[in-house]
């Protein structure tokens, strides 16, 4: 599709036209011109938006979509067009499916699945077989295959040594290692942060320290081999602070954090709303000021969905009995603008890319069209007509919300919401 973006502030800094308002003219896919006024012209078609504001397509480092194998939960297709209609370009798919994303044949098939779509598909491999934390699956199959990185979706490796070799040999052929960090073992049977919410309502609690405790060991560990390691979903100030001083040293160590982490503190458990179980657990008011101000600071390289959708014969059920995971795609920006300035959450949800080794896309005349289309103006309330995904299990339903998306360009197609 052939277009011109009409009256677009492009939000970008470092570019040019950054904070800009400017029309930008796309031909078969590719930025032809950029200008202040570019004058409509047969065969091309011009879109005019309200407060429209335009960046570099926006890149989830953490989606799960269920298929193959749980496609009651939600399939690629679906998933990359609610993807698409959130504002997201690309998505890493993680492997939690059944079978498990271990072999090439796996991976073969998402991407396949994925070959039409407006959002690209970039497939994570697990790390492990089956992500059973025992043996390495086969990274570098799953590498030449199309996998950007290793890990196990939600599950710590308990076995350093198996850490440590993961590191040595992904560095092999640049591999890039993703190490979730929960000790199970202090964790035990709790379900919610460790707190005063958790004790007056009678939920088990997990302590920071069985994630903190973990990163630690773990950065040790890349400390000791070398490679690069992704921490994702951090939740404490401590491990905000562990990743800090690990960058100080110049250990090539990249974070994410998800957004109901950022958003909410574990006061929203009183309610016993099973959307609000998800791994790692929502933590304290103070936990969510450190986390952002990791992300203003820089400590924290990305901001993820975390996007898991969960059936309702699964979530809707007693707190303690319900699967852990919220979908996020739908709420991920218009979350981010009720709490941060729209160049920060730009940034982050941008980064993505850089931080999982894949190529930058940038908006200057010659380069492929990759681009989000959002206002970052006016306040609503994010309701079930919100959620485009198969399953319903959000945790922003009800919540103030600001700005929407519009949509996205890319793989030469436009997208908008209706």
């Amino acid at each position: 599709m052939n277009l011109i973006l009409k009256k677009a502030r492009l939000i970008e800094p470092g570019n040019l036209f950054h904070n800009k308002v400017i029309d930008i003219k796309i031909k078969d896919g590719i930025i032809q011109k950029i200008d202040t006024n570019i004058q409509s012209e047969e065969g091309f078609t011009a879109i005019e938006l309200d407060n429209l504001h335009i960046s570099t397509g926006w890149f989830d480092t953490s989606v799960s979509l269920g298929e193959p194998g749980y496609e009651e939960r939600e399939t690629i297709t679906n998933g990359l067009e609610v993807a698409a209609k959130s504002g997201f370009t690309g998505i890493a798919l993680q492997p939690n499916s059944n079978p498990i994303i271990d072999n090439q044949s796996q991976i073969h098939f998402v991407k396949q699945k994925a070959n039409n779509s407006s959002t690209e598909l970039f497939p994570i491999g697990a790390l492990t077989k089956n992500s059973d934390g025992v043996e390495l699956a086969e990274l570098f199959d799953m590498k030449n295959a199309g996998a950007i990185a290793f890990g196990d979706y939600n599950k710590s490796i308990e076995n350093a040594n198996l850490l440590k070799v993961a590191l040595q040999y992904a560095q092999d052929f640049d591999g890039l290692v993703i190490a979730f960090s929960q000790d199970n073992n202090i964790k035990g049977k709790g379900i919610v942060n460790e707190g005063i919410s958790a004790t007056q309502l009678g939920l088990k609690g997990i302590s920071s320290l069985a994630e903190e405790i973990i990163i630690n060991r773990n950065l040790f560990i890349l400390e000791y081999t070398g490679g690069k390691l992704h921490i994702p979903t951090i939740s404490t100030a401590k491990s905000v602070q562990l990743i800090r001083d690990a960058k100080a040293k110049g250990l090539a160590v990249t974070c994410s954090v998800a957004v109901h982490n950022l958003f909410f503190n574990d006061d929203v458990l009183k309610g016993f709303d099973a959307n609000f179980r998800v791994t790692p657990p929502i933590r304290t008011e103070e936990d969510r000021k450190a986390l952002i101000e990791g992300v203003i600071d820089g400590t924290i390289d990305c901001i993820t969905s975390d996007h898991n959708p969960i059936d309702i014969e699964f979530k809707k059920l007693e707190f303690d009995l319900a699967k852990n995971g919220t979908i996020g795609l739908e709420s991920a920006y218009t979350a981010l603008q009720a709490i941060l300035p729209t160049e920060i959450i730009i940034e982050k949800l941008t980064a993505g890319r850089k931080a999982l080794g894949l190529e930058t896309v940038t908006i200057k005349e010659g380069e492929k069209a990759n681009i989000s289309l959002f206002n970052p103006e006016g306040s609503s309330e994010f309701s079930q007509e919100n959620i485009l995904s198969k399953s319903k299990n959000s945790a922003f339903l009800g919540s103030k919300v600001k700005g929407k998306v519009y949509g996205i360009y890319n793989q030469t197609n436009l997208i908008l919401n209706n």
